[in-house]
């Protein structure tokens, strides 16, 4: 009888968990003050949701009785007002690390999901932590949580004796929905317990579907409300101090203005005008000895916040908009370059995007760079001139992303770049697809671009890539295949390596659903890849990778892997020269990695590599090393230490015609070197309360390349000894940067931020193997340059200031 029971009940269960719940927001007239108290009386009468089922780990359990949660909603002309009561019968033990913006550290967390067309396509996603700390972003299924997106909201968390409560206006300004008198909405309620790390969501999200967004109950009741005037204006103001060693110390000011315009219930403007990111953090560089440039992480603002269709298809790397510049002059005998920047200056850059009722995405980004020079002088008549570098450039990137069935896309995207003369324009297409089935179990993706650059001589490319995997369940699957000509090349405006190739790949894992005795998380993977020379057949890379990643029920990461290449493959980009190709030998990869939980005090992060070759004394192995100290709920400081040798690396150095002889095939010069890179990191978080911060980051980076035998590149890839080489190629790059800050949210949106920063960095060919030497040297020598700038940016509202002028007419 008990079991019979037990298995009504269950079927209950899935019953309510497969329905779309639903709750009613009630209208008031009363004034709410968002204090975290909750003890207006329209509270009281306010419709309550409840009932939250446990989204990770153990997925589709009832929340537990004694960690309950309540919702109640209210309306009315201006915004719609959220309080959430997170009961817990132990408040002391809440974790409320005080964090900044987007950045929640160990704390409990609340959050509330709102699609105002409730369509299950894309979800604006405010969240607030026990600390009160505030977090947004944009989601959707396809580009997961874009953090960049920041809009202007209120809330207040307060820790009471029987849990704590979080009371939330959000803007009918910060959401996007339908003038329809009636309004019904996607909502969804999420909770996060960070001490025993479960989480947990009002409407059921079944881990087993390959979405989220479509997840979603329904918000009712919401009537008479018309979308408000979206405008925004965001003045600034900035002085910066320069001094450096044996340099004049120097101020500026800036002065400029961001402006959001919202053309109507779904598509928005975004503009800057006299652009300004002096305070943007600084770039991670490194040694690169590769081919390939390295490629940076975008930290400007107007380039990350709400940009999820503009990288569509992997096609746009903002980084190129006020890059470095794209032409090298030409130098006659006898001359250098004395003067050049690093970074052409932004004139502009406009940004419209959003989405239609029946699901088109529209977005067009615009952005104009400034006709940029370099000096030049002769050495021997001392006469300079002046030469372009990066002429007057338009960059635009259209993207036109059609969503159907909730789950699936077509997308359309072009990228342009247009320099004013006679210099190189290019243009990108690509068409793009993400195909799920109604129940989002099986998915196709694909994508086929073609380039086109009108230079001296034009020249052509095409790529395309096309994948099927199998996206629900504990046993999962893909397969898929690129194809790549020799010419495409999308580097304007994008970013791509490789050209010149085919593939197959393929990917088979195991996961868990719940938990176990022993597991939170469990996943296994197994990886197999094969690339092939699109015009030699030779085999480019060959590898099959098995790994694991696992959570414990304490919540301590553990993961490991091994990857093997079983045959011999030919790099054709190492040489650096066109057919031409090293032979890479056989050799297997390793890896391990262990973190330890960020619940407690101190925790540790630690990984390690050891990759052999079959090849003599060739090996590499490296480790991090990251200890962490959260000394109170204000206070946490991090370290990182990073080393990694490749001993017998086997690289390029240099290449040139043999006897200046031009029909003989050119001599390319590898080293057999030793590879030594050291890195520390310290960062560091004081924070005031929730609105002001004082962060510290340090990084400091030495990598050099010591040259033991030079070696000829032989036609068929293998390397011979070659004693005629004398130039000195060995490399050592050491680099150091500091930044401290203070930022102050002191109004919704509004910010004063400053900034202290010194950083410097050096390439010598001469390697100087004593640390301790090289750190010093770079901090006292005249490269060192140190910053001071303070920044102030206000928010203001169009409607904000309509109201306020109504009022007191």
């Amino acid at each position: 009888m008990k079991k019979l029971v037990f298995f009504f009940i269950l079927l209950s269960s899935i019953g309510i968990f497969a329905q779309k719940k639903t709750m009613q927001a009630q209208v008031t007239s009363q004034n709410i003050v968002i204090d975290g108290k909750l003890n207006e009386p329209i509270w009281e009468t306010a419709t309550t949701a409840s009932n939250f089922v446990t989204y990770e780990p153990d997925n589709g359990k009832p929340e537990p009785e004694n960690q309950k949660t309540t919702i109640k909603i209210l309306y009315d002309n201006d915004a719609i007002y959220i309080g959430a009561m997170m009961y817990d019968d132990e408040p002391h033990k809440i974790l409320k690390e005080i964090s900044q913006r987007d950045n929640f550290g160990t704390a409990d967390l609340f959050g509330v999901f709102i699609n105002g067309f409730n369509d299950g396509q894309q979800d604006f996603m405010f969240y607030v932590s026990a600390a009160d700390v505030q977090g947004d972003c944009i989601m959707t299924d396809a580009n997961g949580e874009d953090y960049s997106w920041d809009a202007v909201w209120i809330s207040k968390a307060a820790i009471t004796e029987k849990g704590w409560i979080v009371e939330i206006k959000i803007p009918y300004s910060a959401l996007r929905f339908s003038a329809e008198n009636k309004q019904t909405w996607g909502i969804n309620f999420f909770r996060e317990v960070k001490r025993t790390r479960y989480k947990y969501t009002w409407n059921f999200v079944d881990n087993k579907l390959g979405t989220f967004t479509q997840q979603t109950g329904a918000l009712e009741g919401i009537e008479n409300i018309k979308p408000p005037t979206r405008l925004f204006f965001m003045p600034y103001a900035s002085y910066y101090l320069n001094a450096g060693d044996g340099q004049k110390t120097y101020g500026t000011m800036k002065g400029g203005m961001d402006i959001k315009y919202g053309i109507n219930d779904a598509f928005t403007v975004d503009a800057i005008l006299i652009p300004d990111f002096g305070q943007t953090k600084y770039d991670d560089q490194i040694l690169n000895l590769g081919p390939f440039e390295q490629q940076f992480n975008e930290n400007r603002a107007f380039f990350t916040e709400g940009t999820d269709l503009f990288n569509k298809g992997k096609m746009f790397y903002s980084r190129r908009i006020g890059g470095t510049p794209s032409v090298e002059p030409d130098l006659n005998d006898n001359e250098e370059i004395i003067e050049t920047v690093q970074n052409v200056n932004l004139i502009n850059a406009l940004k419209l995007s959003g989405r239609t009722k029946g699901g088109l995405g529209i977005g067009i980004l615009n952005a104009v760079t400034e006709k940029t020079f370099a000096t030049i002088k002769d050495t021997v008549s001392g006469e300079t001139r002046r030469t372009v570098v990066e002429p007057l450039t338009n960059y635009n990137v259209l993207v036109l992303d059609q969503r159907f069935r909730k789950n699936s896309s077509i997308t359309f995207i072009n990228t342009n770049v247009t320099r004013n003369g006679h210099y190189k324009d290019a243009n990108v297409t690509g068409l793009a697809w993400d195909l799920n089935t109604k129940a989002n179990t099986y998915s196709l993706f694909g994508n086929a671009k073609y380039s086109l650059i009108n230079d001296l001589v034009d020249k052509k490319g095409f790529y395309s890539t096309v994948s099927f995997a199998e996206t629900s369940g504990k046993y999962r699957y893909s397969v898929g295949t690129d194809f790549v000509t020799k010419d495409f090349d999308p580097n304007d405006l994008g970013i791509n390596f490789y050209t010149n190739y085919y593939n197959f790949y393929g990917n088979a894992n195991y996961r868990i659903l719940n938990p176990t005795k022993l597991f939170n998380t469990f996943r296994i993977n197994y990886n197999m890849y094969s690339e092939f020379n699109r015009e030699s057949g030779k085999l480019q890379d060959n590898n099959l990778n098995a790994n694991i990643n696992l959570t414990t029920v304490k919540n301590n990461y553990y993961g490991g892997g091994v990857t093997f290449y079983p045959l011999l493959t030919y790099d054709y980009y190492e040489p650096r020269a066109e057919n031409r190709y090293i032979a890479i030998p056989r050799r297997i990869e390793s890896w391990a990695s262990i973190s330890t939980n960020y619940n407690y005090p101190f925790a540790l992060d630690l990984n390690g590599t050891f990759n052999v070759f079959d090849e003599t004394e060739r090996i590499s192995y490296g480790f991090d090393i990251g200890p962490r100290y959260r000394f109170s709920d204000k206070l946490l400081l991090t370290y990182f230490f990073s080393y990694f040798r490749r001993n017998n690396n086997k690289g390029y150095i240099d290449n040139f015609d043999e006897d200046d002889n031009e029909n003989t095939p050119n001599k390319i010069i590898f080293a057999n070197r030793n590879v030594i890179t050291y890195s520390n990191t310290l960062s560091g978080k004081y924070a005031v309360n929730s609105a002001m911060t004082i962060n510290l980051a340090v990084r400091q980076y030495w990598s050099y390349a010591d040259n033991k035998d030079i070696l000829d590149l032989q036609t068929d890839g293998s390397l011979t000894p070659y004693t005629q080489y004398t130039d000195n190629k060995n490399s050592s790059f050491y680099s150091w940067n500091a930044d401290l800050s203070y930022s102050w949210w002191f109004a919704p949106g509004s910010q004063v931020s400053v900034l202290y920063r010194n950083n410097a960095s050096n390439f010598e060919r001469i390697i100087d193997k004593d640390f301790k030497d090289n750190v010093s040297r770079l901090l006292t020598n005249d490269a060192l340059k140190h910053i001071f700038s303070i920044s102030v940016k206000y928010f203001i509202d169009y409607n904000a200031v309509k109201n306020k002028i109504q009022k007191r007419a």
